[in-house]
């Protein structure tokens, strides 16, 4: 039987300078690799999601959809594949199935392939919708495991879930690893676990934050996994993908190695080397090297590094350590939830909260909604008496049901308050209006002469200096309650986070 070689995906336009330049690489920079990427023969090349959209419109003056017909147009015969966050679709909240189904549609209508489509907490109801809607379109849904590690995320719980992602319908499945925890034998033990139950292909996606990316890699290669994902240097390795000539030079000899142009790799990343000093200001040595504190927290690099200065901000730099031992306790009492966007920043700042007032003294709404059920079934149980806090303050028992049943459908009045506002009112629009109405706006006003366009950030990369402002008080609590709880808002990885709490008596 012939041996069939490993596939790779390449990441560099999306995850690679999301990781290591904090999403700044713009349509214009992506202009000058994209043709040259379409000719190497990757599986897929990963260009929208994650936080492009999000950054696009904050930072680079870019409508999402342009970018995504621009790329398509640059690099036209490869696939292309983007990270969805389930039902939070590219935000950190819930939205109604129909922005949902609407933008999944928009998105294949603007030449998306694949949809790699994720939930923070493993709960395949809130991907249900989603995949559907991928299915409608007649494009390549992706189902994703969160990989983590915990006493409930077995290998064994892992591949159970690939199977159930099967059953729904998905045409591949990825184990995605955020942190860069996987080890070798354990990506062995999954993949091969998989490719015995499953007929669908499988994918692997990790970090080299700890070290393990290439060698996890080569194990899930031997187990018979059919793609990896990497990326080019200087947009590699560090908290981002291994690189992909690296990875060729570790295959060296074997018989799955891929044959991918050596000559257009290094031309590539010359070109790279260009682009990353351009965008020196959001670059940080310290993405670029081994990271050990991840293996011991098992927080995402970028937001380790980020959450240090948090801190600092918070003038609570001397009790890094203290927090970051509080995570693990939180991340228990939540029912053992992946660290994963937005869970690893609602972990965050309530182990934060936790240290700076006492355990539970003050209980942020996101992390009680976790606990209520309102993100979805966590893979644990919830504590005991962190659930009684929950339900007493929420004054409601825990959610059991799809979170996304409580919302009512938006896209009728979306349409209307877009027409209202004099800004176009289709389907792309009111999805991107629905996430991140304000951006969009200040885009518009820009365009219009208005206002002076979105500037970039200062930098920050994912080791700068957060934003930390006390706002006034305002009323964001828990579903169904009424009360007034004082707000913090903090930017964590390039992102606002406005965190509402309450002290307890």
């Amino acid at each position: 039987m012939s041996v069939v070689p490993v596939v790779f995906n390449n990441t560099v336009l999306r995850d690679g300078h999301q990781s290591l330049a904090a999403t700044r690489m713009s349509t214009s920079q992506i202009a000058t690799v994209a043709p040259e990427l379409d000719t190497v023969g990757f599986g897929a090349l990963e260009t929208w999601g994650g936080a492009t959209i999000d950054s696009g419109l904050r930072f680079l003056s870019e409508f999402p959809f342009d970018r995504l017909d621009a790329v398509k147009r640059l690099a036209p015969k490869t696939p292309h594949v983007m990270l969805l966050r389930g039902q939070n679709i590219v935000q950190y909240t819930n939205f109604p199935d129909d922005v949902v189904e609407a933008f999944v549609a928009a998105s294949a209508r603007h030449g998306m392939d694949i949809f790699r489509v994720f939930d923070a907490l493993n709960d395949l109801r809130n991907i249900e919708t989603a995949v559907k809607a991928v299915k409608k379109a007649g494009k390549h849904a992706q189902g994703v495991i969160c990989y983590t590690t915990s006493p409930v995320h077995t290998p064994e719980m892992l591949i159970d879930l690939g199977t159930h992602i099967e059953a729904m319908g998905c045409d591949s499945i990825c184990i995605k690893d955020m942190a860069g925890l996987l080890p070798p034998h354990v990506a062995f033990q999954i993949v091969r676990g998989l490719k015995t139950r499953v007929k669908i292909p499988v994918v692997v996606h990790t970090h080299e934050t700890a070290g393990f990316g290439a060698a996890a890699y080569y194990a899930a290669i031997e187990a018979g996994v059919d793609s990896v994902d990497t990326s080019i240097s200087p947009f590699a390795n560090g908290t981002g993908q291994p690189d992909t000539w690296r990875m060729l030079q570790a295959l060296s000899g074997h018989p799955r190695r891929p044959n991918y142009d050596l000559g257009k790799l290094s031309h590539l990343r010359d070109q790279l080397t260009g682009i990353y000093a351009e965008l020196a200001a959001f670059t940080s040595p310290k993405n670029e090297v081994v990271d050990n504190d991840v293996l011991i927290y098992q927080v995402p690099g970028g937001m380790l590094s980020n959450f240090r200065n948090q801190l600092k901000e918070q003038k609570m730099g001397d009790r890094f350590v203290e927090v970051m031992r509080e995570m693990p306790y939180v991340r228990e009492c939540l029912g053992w939830i992946p660290l994963v966007t937005p869970t690893s920043q609602i972990v965050g700042v309530q182990a934060m909260l936790n240290v700076k007032f006492g355990r539970w003294k003050n209980f942020s709404p996101e992390a009680m909604k976790i606990a209520l059920g309102y993100y979805g079934k966590t893979p644990g149980p919830i504590n005991p008496e962190v659930l009684a806090l929950a339900e007493k303050l929420g004054g409601k028992p825990r959610f059991t049901g799809r979170p996304a049943d409580m919302l009512e459908p938006r896209m009728p009045k979306l349409r209307a308050e877009l027409a209202q506002k004099g800004l176009p009112a289709d389907d792309e629009h009111c999805v991107i209006y629905a996430m991140f109405p304000q951006e969009l706006e200040k885009l518009y006003k820009a365009r219009d002469g208005k206002a002076a366009a979105p500037a970039a950030a200062p930098a920050m990369a994912a080791a700068s200096p957060p934003e930390v402002k006390a706002p006034a008080p305002a009323a964001l609590t828990i579903p169904g309650t009424s009360k007034k709880i004082s707000q913090l808002a903090l930017t964590i990885d390039g992102r606002r986070h406005e965190v509402s709490v309450e002290e307890l008596a």
